[in-house]
């Protein structure tokens, strides 16, 4: 099956470069569960069966918990080809609030729950969601590096985060994956070279900047712009429509043939 966008080794395999983020798949706010959980789930094993994306890129604040569930409940057990990318370090007041929270005793309770509702026993990759500027990032590097050596983590991935952020954390361990907000509109991000430099795969998240950007002409050519941005981008666009995502995949298939 041709894999949408190419491939790109994220975390030890080699996936899709489109990927597919789940964060439309949860209620309005993302909070709670989607008001047809069979269609969610629908979409997620026709992104993987059908259009052969590898690349599911999830967290658990989505919901919080709800995309997990879906994921688990879609595509489990998953092939052995397919990368399940979680994020953990961000906690939920209610819908549409987030706070990051990089207590060292959450993130591993965190880690802990997401094995359990993956039904896995190691997340292959899994991203600090944010840094909380109110913990020092050693100990939130820490912890996550802790649950990497006892085989529970098996690479280690950022989110939202300055140059500075990628060289600090650099120094004490392997980045799998970088991943921020990257489109035609923001596309200012000076991490881009840097992962570029370093051999880190970007990922790209909104990169249709929640939809707006694909409103008027479709998506063929904002997603054209990120992918000749670096063959080491790999854009994740959320949707809950499946005529949505079929429009995505067709426009990577036509940004491939130059089209």
């Amino acid at each position: 099956m041709t894999q949408p966008g190419g491939t790109i080794s994220i975390a030890g395999k080699t996936v899709s470069r489109l990927g597919f983020g789940t964060m439309s798949l949860t209620g309005p706010g993302t909070w709670g569960y989607p008001l047809d959980r069979d269609a969610s789930r629908s979409m997620l094993v026709q992104a993987v069966n059908t259009y052969g994306i590898s690349h599911i890129d999830t967290a658990d604040a989505y919901g919080p918990h709800t995309a997990e569930h879906l994921i688990c409940d879609a595509l489990y057990p998953y092939s052995d080809h397919v990368l399940i990318a979680t994020k953990v370090g961000m906690v939920r007041p209610g819908p549409g609030q987030w706070k990051p929270l990089g207590n060292p005793f959450f993130l591993r309770a965190c880690v802990e729950a997401s094995l359990r509702r993956l039904k896995v026993e190691r997340l292959e990759l899994c991203y600090l969601h944010r840094i909380d500027p109110e913990v020092d990032l050693d100990d939130q590097i820490a912890v996550m590096q802790a649950l990497q050596d006892e085989g529970k983590i098996g690479h280690i991935g950022l989110s939202k985060v300055t140059p500075s952020d990628v060289r600090q954390v650099g120094k004490e361990l392997a980045i799998a994956a970088v991943q921020n907000v990257f489109n035609t509109t923001d596309r200012f991000d000076d991490v881009v070279g840097l992962c570029a430099d370093l051999g880190i795969p970007y990922v790209a998240y909104r990169p249709l900047d929640a939809g707006r950007l694909a409103s008027a002409n479709g998506p063929a050519t904002p997603l054209r712009w990120l992918l000749s941005q670096g063959s080491h981008i790999a854009p994740i666009p959320s949707t809950s429509q499946p005529s949505h995502l079929a429009e995505i995949v067709a426009a990577v298939e036509a940004t491939e043939g130059g089209d």
